[in-house]
């Protein structure tokens, strides 16, 4: 069995691998974490095959995380940056999961893993710092995929009001439905376009074209209410609301 330790910074995302991972019957889980800082001290004796990191995480990224790793792992990248950026760590041996993971493409990283188990690898860290330089945003979601059973719907990402998580699922709100999606909020922030998307509370993310007014709340809090049928109303956290208000320019 491949002993394998998952590190990335949403719960969510880590439950959905450990998932994938049990489900292949080739892994056994040594360890997750979504703290970057702790995972350091956990990964500097644990016995691994493996190491699936997230890319961007706060704080720590995957990139500093190995530079401050004193041992060398084989490392295989979770991120939701554009596959084509990635590409440099595929020809040289170090794989990556395009966000949201697919069981299939997952399947194919453990082969390349096993295939390679006791061959020599190149560094990881110099080839971290080689593309971590080639990493960016810039392509943006343009619509979403949202499946149930056998039936798939594609939201057009400008008609979604907002965004959130609850029951460790992500919804997106369109027409005022909820439709379940596989990304993350995390994967949703860097994917989705900055000038138009603002993550307000852990667990929201809205859409300013649909902001219809801020309003005082109990205990000093803000609500966001939307221009949407539902007049709907979404809390602000608090250090997050200079974030907003800079959004829309108020």
């Amino acid at each position: 069995m491949i002993r394998a330790f998952v590190v990335d910074d949403e719960a969510l995302a880590v439950d959905r691998l450990v998932r994938l991972l049990d489900r292949s019957g080739r892994v056994t889980i040594a360890g997750t974490a979504t703290d970057p800082e702790e995972a350091l001290g956990a990964l500097g004796s644990a016995e691994l095959d493996v190491l699936f990191l997230d890319v961007q995480m706060p704080g720590l990224t995957g990139f500093e995380l190995l530079d401050r790793l004193d041992r060398d792992l084989p490392v295989i990248f979770t991120t939701a940056y554009d596959k084509y950026a990635l590409e440099a760590f595929a020809v040289n041996s170090i794989d990556y999961l395009l966000k949201p993971v697919e069981p299939e493409r997952l399947e194919r990283a453990l082969d390349k893993l096993e295939r390679l188990a006791g061959q020599a690898r190149p560094d990881v860290r110099e080839l971290a710092r080689a593309v971590a330089a080639q990493l960016s945003p810039s392509r943006r979601l343009e619509r979403i995929a949202s499946r149930s059973g056998e039936r798939t719907t594609l939201l057009e990402v400008a008609r979604i009001t907002h965004f959130y998580s609850r029951y460790k699922l992500t919804f997106a709100v369109a027409g005022g439905h909820d439709h379940v999606i596989d990304y993350t909020l995390s994967d949703l922030e860097e994917r989705l376009d900055r000038r138009r998307f603002v993550r307000i509370h852990r667990a929201t993310i809205v859409n300013t074209a649909f902001v219809h007014e801020l309003d005082a709340w109990v205990d000093g809090g803000v609500i966001v209410r939307l221009r949407d049928e539902k007049k709907t109303e979404l809390s602000v956290a608090r250090d997050r609301l200079r974030a907003l208000k800079d959004q829309l320019g108020i």
